[in-house]
């Protein structure tokens, strides 16, 4: 079922899958990662100013990964702005996805711990670095593959 973005963006070629509605009726939309840049910058122009959320999940055992992106259409005077999900998947042997931080700058800490958990690397972000766990961290703790060491840092603190 195709929703009013997904047509609007058919009618412009540009070229999505639509993945239907969730519980709410808010439409998702699959984009690849090499088309996901333009999309974003024609979506912010389109009216979708403000990026409300964006996360990450492993969506299983040595497949793709998932970058998720939760946009909002404020304008002034309508009590139900539109949204619309916005879903980039990768495979986890390279995942590369063009950063978002130049469109919503919003987008920063959440780019930044969706690379930290899950390693997916945000190209042209100008601080992409571990934000919660330690730089000398190895491994991606939120990917259903990740084997935890087996010691604490708190232990060597005594």
């Amino acid at each position: 079922m195709q929703g009013h973005l997904s047509a609007w963006l058919v009618k412009h070629g540009l070229i999505h899958r639509s993945l239907g509605f969730d519980y709410q009726g808010i439409e998702t939309l699959q984009i690849k990662p090499g088309d996901w840049h333009s999309i974003a910058v024609i979506l912010y122009v389109y009216g979708y100013n403000y990026l409300r959320s964006q996360c990450a999940y492993d969506v299983a055992p040595g497949g793709l990964l998932a970058s998720v992106y939760h946009l909002t259409r404020i304008e002034y005077g309508v009590d139900q702005p539109e949204e619309v999900c916005i879903k980039v998947f990768v495979p986890r042997r390279d995942p590369r996805i063009p950063s978002v931080f130049w469109v919503w700058k919003s987008v920063d800490f959440q780019e930044r711990e969706s690379y930290d958990m899950l390693g997916i690397s945000y190209d042209n972000h100008p601080r992409l670095k571990r934000i919660l766990m330690p730089e000398s961290w190895i491994g991606w703790p939120l990917r259903k593959d990740y084997i935890a060491p087996n010691f604490y840092e708190i232990q060597d603190a005594h």
